[in-house]
């Protein structure tokens, strides 16, 4: 059964107007030797509405980095899912290990912003990984299926077939070290046997499940090659247009 193949890239807290412009320009020209390959891009909030309007009509695809689940309140320095499909994104990235870490984003609130993101007809791309404690003491998978279960709380199998997951284990995140292609490959596999669990052997055999972790051009090739790796979500190396295509490529 063949899936989507997509390549992501977080800007996180990274980019002036002017460098979010010149990214884009890099990307929209070399965008269109992806083949059947996605790419989609996740600024930060303040550049969402012009990065889509660059993007319209071309191969990549916008999404906003964070969203508060209400519609609307008295929640300040937060935009909420409104303002994200307002905005012309069509996904959301969702638990990142930076929200969830940093910021102290709990799983009940992460399943709020799941369930906030299909209410809004936003595409959420949910992230789970584990820490290097729990990766030395051999419960990677045990804590993934762990995030996977709470944060897909009465979601319904119509809803996941708008869902991306991505891997992305927290020890090989901006630190240079990379889980090989074969550790990536038995959490995707972890991955899909939840969600058959979950839902069924379709939704578990059709959702794309991304890889993110130290993710450069030179090594983008062997975890693309895996199985059950149907893409990747990059962090410092979606800066450079070259670099990101240089992924995208692999």
């Amino acid at each position: 059964m063949s899936r989507r193949v997509i390549i992501s890239g977080n800007w996180k807290m990274y980019n002036t107007t002017a460098e979010a412009k010149e990214l884009v320009e890099g990307l929209l020209a070399g965008a269109g030797d992806l083949g059947s390959k996605e790419m989609l891009i996740f600024p930060p909030s303040i550049h969402l509405k012009e990065v889509v309007s660059m993007c319209s009509g071309s191969k990549i695809q916008v999404g906003a980095q964070n969203m508060y689940f209400k519609e609307e309140g008295a929640f300040t320095g937060e935009i909420s899912p409104k303002m994200v499909k307002d905005s012309g994104a069509e996904y959301i990235l969702i638990a990142h290990s930076e929200r969830r870490h940093v910021f102290g984003e709990t799983d009940k609130l992460i399943n709020d912003k799941v369930k906030a993101a299909f209410q809004f007809d936003l595409k959420p791309v949910l992230c789970i990984g584990e820490l290097l404690e729990d990766y030395e003491a051999g419960k990677s998978g045990e804590v993934c299926r762990n995030q996977l279960v709470e944060d897909l709380k009465d979601i319904s199998a119509d809803q996941m077939k708008s869902m991306i997951i991505a891997y992305e284990p927290v020890w090989a995140i901006g630190t240079g070290k990379v889980a090989t292609p074969e550790i990536a490959e038995s959490i995707h596999k972890t991955v899909r046997e939840v969600l058959k669990e979950l839902y069924s052997e379709e939704i578990a055999e059709t959702v794309p499940v991304l890889y993110g972790g130290s993710v450069k051009p030179d090594n983008a090739a062997g975890l693309l090659s895996q199985p059950n790796i149907d893409g990747v979500l990059v962090g410092g190396a979606c800066l450079k247009a070259d670099s990101f295509l240089g992924i995208a490529k692999a």
